[in-house]
């Protein structure tokens, strides 16, 4: 694995966990170096060896204190108890054996006895300290360690310049490994429950939206629902008293209020799925850079209808997922502009691999016919309903491109032909393909033999409506062709969002 993705891949958090470890991983190198090799050059042999080995000790001894109180930090584990009452006990014995060491003469230089005691006292209450959680708590501490540290060297009978000086040295390493201890412990602590409220606030985000969605079905289902039962039982009550045609007003009723709750339906739905290019523009910026992918996002001043936006928005979210998912990137550009009356929409990123395929084609594009996949196969059942075209090739260089092209003029369809995403040319007979056959489809001459079969119920209603006059009967049927080419629209629209669903869920 390359060292830049295996920094670049971590999340915030994980990398100030890292940098901290491996801080206090450093500060055992340091004790080492400093106090361990100052110690060995200013005592004679073989005394100067005993306290270098002693003092690897306690910087091993400290750097284990250190990650188990960084674990505790962030919640993974208690507070090691024994390690810090063992490392405290140890700073202590090697703290008052330097002074003893002064006061018997073996340590003749004042400076080497100075560099071990601070060095023990100052290390020790570092270390302490990042499994302390109160500041109370750290300064006295500190406190503590200074007093202990003047009474040994009352009670070994050292001058009082030596006691000063040795006083001192502990109150400013103490401090200063003190806050350094403390502000790092609370800095993770805190990158960590930052991105902890981060991920709550999407999830309650996504919550209410499925509350709101609820709400909305709850609403216009509710009370259409409610009419329809209850005329749905007069209608049999009616019926059994042999008052038929009083009985067909009420089903007529009936089948009204269920076309109304299928369109409003078909509303809410069309609403809750609409994308906008400008949030899912930012949001892929935004997703990209936490994977360690670098986004460059180029617009051109152009305004675009809403269907073209909110299809461009679904080919930027399938494209992102696409570039998270395969090969490995490391830089990726989107641009969106206008050309010859068209809204264009490229998708670069380089790092593809095999996966994208040998031939370097289209159709080795995930999500293109023969691969597999149907995300980019829905993108383009999508773009047909407005006319536009999916393009995805592999380029030299192990890049790979998705162009979308969309008429400037393809609002013509609506919102509700962007929502739906469904290839407008497979649902129905017609002379042609695509959104150009459907148009005859729809428009299709009285009289005219629809395709498919209609429900038995929906038969009886055609001739009931046939018997009044064959000019109703020719409207009904002609609105009840369009009502089945929208269902068909809807279901493909289902198909067509499969791929791009997931993302739009993890947005």
């Amino acid at each position: 694995m390359k060292l830049t993705g295996w920094w670049s891949r971590r999340s915030n958090p994980e990398k100030v966990e890292l940098y901290t470890r491996w801080s206090y991983h450093t500060f055992a190198v340091i004790e080492v170096l400093y106090i361990g090799l100052g110690v060995l050059g200013g005592s004679p042999n073989p005394l100067g060896g005993w306290l270098f080995l002693l003092v690897c000790a306690h910087a091993v001894l400290g750097g284990v204190l250190a990650s188990r109180a960084l674990d505790w930090t962030v919640g993974r584990r208690g507070r090691p108890h024994r390690l810090m009452a063992a490392h405290a006990v140890a700073s202590c014995v090697l703290a008052a054996g330097a002074l003893a060491l002064r006061r018997s003469g073996a340590l003749a230089d004042a400076g080497t006895a100075a560099i071990m005691v601070t060095g023990m006292v100052g290390f020790g209450i570092g270390g302490l300290v990042l499994a302390l959680a109160k500041v109370r708590h750290m300064l006295w501490l500190v406190l503590g360690s200074t007093v202990g540290t003047a009474l040994v060297c009352l009670a070994l009978g050292l001058p009082v310049e030596e006691l000063i000086g040795f006083s001192v040295g502990v109150v400013i390493a103490g401090l200063l490994l003190a806050f350094t201890s403390g502000f790092s412990g609370w800095l993770l602590r805190s990158v960590w429950e930052l991105d902890a409220a981060r991920e709550l606030q999407a999830r309650l985000a996504v919550a209410e939206e499925r509350l709101r969605f609820g709400r909305d079905l709850h609403d216009v289902m509710g009370r259409n629902l409610s009419v329809i039962a209850l005329k749905s039982e007069l209608a049999v009550q009616l019926a059994r008293r042999g008052l038929a045609e009083r009985a067909v007003e009420q089903m007529a009723e009936v089948q009204r209020l269920a076309q109304d709750s299928q369109r409003e339906v078909r509303e809410v739905v069309r609403g809750y799925r609409e994308a906008d290019l400008h949030t899912e523009l930012e949001g892929a910026r935004g997703v990209l850079a936490a994977a360690g992918i670098a986004c460059d996002v180029a617009t051109a001043d152009v305004a675009l209808p809403a269907p073209v936006q909110s299809a461009l928005a679904w080919v930027v979210r399938e494209a992102t997922t696409n570039v998270l998912r395969h090969g490995d990137a490391r830089r990726c550009t989107v641009s969106v502009g206008a050309q010859d009356g068209r809204a264009v929409l490229v998708v670069e990123n380089d790092g593809v691999g095999q996966a994208a395929g040998a031939s370097g084609g289209p159709a080795a594009a995930p999500g293109a016919p023969g691969s597999g996949g149907t995300g980019l196969t829905g993108l383009r059942e999508r773009l047909a309903a407005l006319d536009g075209t999916l393009e995805a090739a592999r380029l030299p260089g192990a890049r790979f491109r998705v162009t979308a092209r969309v008429p400037l003029g393809g609002s013509a369809g609506g919102s509700a032909s962007v929502s739906a995403g469904g290839s407008a040319g497979g649902s129905g007979s017609g002379s042609g393909s695509g959104p150009a056959g459907a148009e005859p489809t729809r428009a299709a001459p009285a009289g005219a033999v629809p395709t498919g079969a209609a429900p038995a119920a929906e038969a009886g209603v055609t001739r009931c409506a046939a018997g009044a006059g064959a000019g109703t009967g020719t409207g009904a049927g002609a609105g009840r062709e369009q009502e089945r080419e929208r269902e068909r629209d809807e279901r493909s629209a289902d198909a067509g969002e499969r791929g791009a669903g997931v993302v739009g869920r993890a947005w």
